[in-house]
C-alpha cells in the first residue's frame, strides 16, 4: 500500500501540473503525442540515467573524501544539477532539432521543458516519498515528505528546466549563430544555477525555519517565472492579432473568426458550442491553425524562408479557407 501511495503522490500531481502547463499554451496547442513523449523521457530516460550517473559520481566523491557529508553536498550542489538539467534539457533539444515546426515561441520552450521536468519530478518524488519518507518514518514520514515534495517544492524541476526551454526558444527565433549559441548556453547555465542554489540552501537549512525560508525563496522564483509567462502570453496575443488581421483582408477567415481566434475565452465558448453541434474537431483544428499561421508568419518576418516558411504559410492559408465555412465564431 505504501508504494502505491508513493506512486499516487508522485504521478497524479505531475499529471495535474502538466495539464496546467498545457492550458497555458492558449493559442496554438502543442501536439499531445509530443508532450507525452517528453513527459516519458523525463519520467524514464532522464530519471534513470540521472540516478545511475549521480550514484556513480557520488561513489567516486566518497572514495576520495571518505565523508558522507562532503559526498551529499557535492552531489547535490555540483553533480546533480549539471547531470539532471542536461538530461531533461536533452528532450527539449530533441524537439528543437526534430520537430522545429512545432517549436514556435518562448512559451513553447517553457511548455516542453516544463512537461519534461514534471515527468522527471514524478519518478523522483516516488523514490523520495517511499525511500526517505515511508522506509524511515512509516506512513507519517510518507505523508510529510509527500507534502514537502508535492506542495512546497512541487514546481521546482519545471522552474529550473524552463530556463533551458527559454534559451532554446530564443535560439529558434534568432538568425544569428552567436546569439543561438549564447542563448542555449545561458539558458542551460541558468537551469543549473537555480537548481544548485536550491539544493545548496536545502543542504544547509535545518528545522522548520530552514524549510520555510527555502520554500519562500522557491516560491519567489516561481512567482517571477509566472510574471514572465504572463508577459509572454500578452506578447503572443499581440502577435496573433497583428498577423491574423490581414488574413481577414485576404478572405482566409471572417471578422468574427478573427475576433474568436484572438480570444482564448471566445475559443473555449465556440468549441463548447461546436461540441454540441458535432463540429468540435474541425473547430479545434481551425483555431489551432490560426495560431500556427500567425507564428509561421512571425518566423518568416524574423528568419526569412528558413525551412520553407513561405510554403508553409500558403499551405496553412489554404486549409484555413477550406475549413472556414464549417467553423462557428462569436457573433454568428
Amino acid at each position: 500500500m505504501a508504494f502505491s501511495l508513493a506512486l499516487i503522490f508522485g504521478y497524479i500531481p505531475a499529471f495535474i501540473n502538466a495539464g496546467i502547463i498545457y492550458w497555458l499554451d492558449r493559442y496554438e496547442k502543442e501536439p499531445k503525442l509530443l508532450l507525452i513523449g517528453v513527459f516519458l523521457w523525463g519520467a524514464i530516460v532522464a530519471s534513470a540515467a540521472a540516478f545511475f550517473i549521480n550514484t556513480m559520481m557520488g561513489m567516486g566523491v566518497y572514495f576520495f573524501t571518505a565523508s558522507e557529508s562532503a559526498t551529499d553536498l557535492t552531489t547535490g550542489t555540483l553533480i546533480a544539477p549539471v547531470i539532471e538539467e542536461g538530461l531533461k534539457g536533452a528532450a527539449v533539444l530533441l524537439v528543437y532539432w526534430k520537430a522545429r515546426k512545432e517549436f514556435d515561441s518562448v512559451l513553447d520552450g517553457i511548455v516542453y521543458a516544463g512537461v519534461t521536468a514534471l515527468g522527471f519530478a514524478a519518478t523522483e518524488n516516488v523514490y523520495y516519498i517511499y525511500q526517505y519518507g515511508y522506509e524511515k518514518n512509516g506512513l507519517t514520514g510518507l505523508f510529510f515528505l509527500a507534502f514537502v515534495r508535492v506542495i512546497l517544492v512541487g514546481w521546482q524541476h519545471p522552474f529550473y528546466t524552463a530556463f533551458t526551454g527559454i534559451g532554446l526558444a530564443v535560439a529558434r527565433l534568432n538568425p544569428s549563430a552567436a546569439v543561438k549559441f549564447l542563448a542555449v548556453l545561458f539558458g542551460y547555465m541558468a537551469s543549473v544555477a537555480t537548481h544548485s542554489l536550491h539544493n545548496t540552501l536545502a543542504f544547509y537549512s535545518n528545522g522548520w525555519g530552514g524549510l520555510l525560508s527555502t520554500t519562500a525563496l522557491d516560491w519567489t522564483g516561481w512567482l517571477a517565472m509566472g510574471i514572465f509567462i504572463y508577459i509572454m502570453k500578452r506578447r503572443e496575443k499581440t502577435l496573433i492579432v497583428n498577423y491574423l488581421h490581414e488574413e481577414v483582408q485576404y478572405g482566409t477567415l471572417t471578422l468574427p473568426q478573427f475576433t474568436t481566434a484572438c480570444s482564448p475565452t471566445y475559443q473555449w465558448k465556440v468549441r463548447l458550442f461546436a461540441l454540441k453541434g458535432g463540429h468540435y474537431r474541425v473547430t479545434t483544428r481551425f483555431y489551432n491553425l490560426c495560431g500556427e499561421i500567425a507564428h509561421k508568419k512571425n518566423q518568416y518576418a524574423r528568419l526569412g524562408n528558413e525551412d520553407g516558411n513561405q510554403t508553409a504559410i500558403e499551405t496553412l492559408r489554404g486549409e484555413l479557407r477550406q475549413l472556414s465555412p464549417l467553423v462557428p465564431a462569436m457573433g454568428y
